[in-house]
């Protein structure tokens, strides 16, 4: 019975902190409270991002839009250049008399042709490189915006 004797010995000297219902609630409060203020912080900051989104994403579609007009007109007009060339060509070889002048012109428009598909497509490229450019602009700006806010933050 000693054994025993000795353990409730010590459980009887030992002091168990006070618990204070009160403390707890009001650091319970201002634990949600902060909570809540974060959220709030947290929803303005996402609201305002996706408010820029938008506006981005509206001026993107905007000038894609007026761009690929801009696209689409240079390709009307090769395409236009490109079949007179051809019915141009093809009048010419109707009019030959000899096989030696038929190949002149066949050589000669090949050689035009050439020269008018190089020029052409650094005309194309000009114009598509351009649209690259204006499309992206608003994205950049809105990316290299984002990427101060997050390093000052």
């Amino acid at each position: 019975m000693s054994k025993t004797t000795a353990k409730t010995d010590t459980i009887e000297n030992v002091e168990f902190p006070s618990f204070d219902a009160s403390k707890a609630t009001d650091q319970m409060r201002a634990f949600a409270e902060k909570g809540v203020e974060q959220s709030k912080e947290a929803y303005a900051k996402l609201k305002t991002g996706a408010e820029e989104t938008q506006k981005v994403l509206e001026s993107t579609y905007e000038t894609a839009k007026a761009v690929s007009s801009d696209v689409s007109l240079k390709a009307i007009a090769t395409l236009r250049a490109n079949s007179e060339a051809s019915f141009s060509h093809l009048e010419a070889l109707v009019g030959a008399k000899t096989l030696s002048e038929v190949v002149e012109l066949q050589t000669s428009f090949l050689r035009k042709r050439f020269e008018m598909a190089v020029e052409q497509a650094k005309e194309f490229q000009t114009v598509a490189t351009k649209a690259v450019e204006d499309v992206s602009k608003p994205v950049k700006s809105a990316f290299e915006k984002a990427m101060k806010d997050v390093k000052a933050a």
